[in-house]
């Protein structure tokens, strides 16, 4: 002992030691083979080729086990290693373990002197836990393919530069360009022009997806038309988001699906719930509608005259000719009405034989006289309904609004009902204003 503290541990070999203890703890493989043959294993080697023992595997020539599809890469990268410390590139290999089976890893390998002889070292990386993540994320990618592209809702990825980067099957036969190639298109050249949610022509650069390349912000729910090559038009509901959010580089997604059918399902619904089934004009509820706003607004009135339309001896009609010969009558009567007034005005079926019409903007009396008469005139012309040749007169009403008119919608409608009533011939003053009097026949 007394011996070793003459004699303490030179730096070398300090160094040497530790250079062994972080070799024999290395979580790689290191091997050191002179001639061909190996002369040292650490363990994680013994482990990687399933031996119990370095004993298995010093003495034995390196080639043994080395895949022989690698065999002529591996000899060429150590041949050009030419001075003591030379090291080779990084370079991809396969081994043969102990039992037949093979291992993928990264290998380099270092001209060396071993016990005063040149020898080659090589530190073995396993790649078995990148090769596994990698299938992993193959799978992954291969799954999320097929169901992207099984979707019924179409997909799109777009670039930094507006440039489409994937598109599903979904997407291409929602813009009628199925079996096209649109990958690497600019949005601006796809054949089909986007709209906006009120069919106004929109460039790409106004899209929702825009703003999200733009911004990085989300973009939900929102509304879209394409006119496609075929003429069609489809509606779309889309989204947009970032492929990547944390990347400012990241591409967008826009996914949509097709609501053309619902859209017009749904204006459909509309138009059924606000118009008259029998003749399509605006139904009692509508007329109302457009004149509580009328009522309400502090600007001029939109509205300056209502007319309360009825028909004179209708129910005769009805009673001697029958509901069907009544019913053409309404059709016709409706059609002269809609005929003889101005785009703007208003006119609803509010009732049986009773119509109601909002006259827009500012009226003078003369032409108010005027509309009357006009509309009197086209009403009285004879009607051919089913080989029946039929008279109708009707009575009108008129009640003028002003600005600041504080009467309810119903109240109009009451004063404009007894103007009506005061107008009709007396021989058909049958009934009293409609306030007071039943629902006539062939009531919407």
């Amino acid at each position: 002992m007394g011996n070793d503290r003459a004699n303490p541990p030179t730096d070398a070999e300090q160094l040497a030691q530790r250079y062994r203890t972080l070799v024999e703890h290395s979580p790689d493989g290191v091997v050191v083979h002179e001639g061909g043959i190996l002369v040292y294993v650490n363990p994680a080697i013994v482990r990687l080729l399933g031996a119990t023992s370095a004993e298995e595997l010093v003495g034995k020539p390196v080639t043994r086990f080395v895949d022989p599809k690698s065999v002529p890469g591996m000899l060429r990268r150590i041949r050009r290693l030419t001075e003591t410390g030379d090291a080779s590139e990084a370079a991809e290999m396969t081994l043969v373990r102990r039992d037949g089976s093979t291992v993928d890893v990264e290998t380099v390998s270092v001209l060396t002197a071993w016990q005063n002889q040149l020898a080659y070292q090589v530190v073995v990386h396993d790649l078995s836990a990148q090769r596994a993540a990698e299938a992993a994320q193959r799978r992954a990618e291969q799954h999320f393919s097929t169901v992207v592209a099984q979707l019924e809702e179409g997909v799109v990825v777009i670039d930094r530069r507006g440039y489409i980067e994937s598109i599903n099957p979904a997407a291409l036969r929602i813009f009628g360009v199925e079996g096209e190639d649109m990958i690497g298109t600019p949005l601006y050249l796809l054949p089909m022009t986007l709209l906006d949610a009120n069919a106004v022509p929109m460039s790409p650069t106004r899209h929702p997806v825009a703003r999200t390349l733009n911004s990085g912000e989300t973009v939900v729910g929102y509304v879209f038309g394409v006119d496609r090559p075929d003429g069609q038009r489809r509606w779309l509901s889309g989204s947009s988001r970032l492929l990547n959010p944390g990347d400012p580089q990241s591409s967008a997604v826009s996914s949509f699906t097709d609501i053309t059918e619902f859209r017009a399902s749904r204006r459909q619904l509309e138009y059924q719930a606000t118009h008259d089934p029998l003749t399509g004009l605006a139904n009692r509820a509508l007329v109302l509608s457009r004149l509580a706003a009328a009522l309400g607004t502090t600007e001029d009135l939109p509205v300056s005259t209502v007319l309360f339309i009825d028909l004179d001896g209708f129910k005769a009609i009805n009673d001697t000719l029958g509901h069907a010969i009544g019913d053409t009558v309404l059709q016709i009567v409706a059609q002269r009405l809609q005929r003889g007034l101005r785009e703007d005005d208003i006119v609803g079926r509010i009732g049986g034989d009773e119509f109601l019409v909002l006259l827009s903007g500012r009226t003078l009396g003369e032409d108010l006289d005027a509309l009357v008469t006009r509309l009197r005139q086209a009403m009285a012309e004879p009607i051919i309904a089913r080989g029946h040749r039929i008279q109708v007169d009707a009575s009108i009403g008129i009640t003028p609004l002003h600005p600041g008119d504080g009467r309810s919608p119903e109240a109009v409608l009451h004063d404009a009902d007894v103007a009506m009533y005061r107008a009709k011939p007396p021989g058909h003053r049958d009934n009293a204003p409609l306030s007071r009097r039943p629902n006539s026949s062939n009531a919407s």
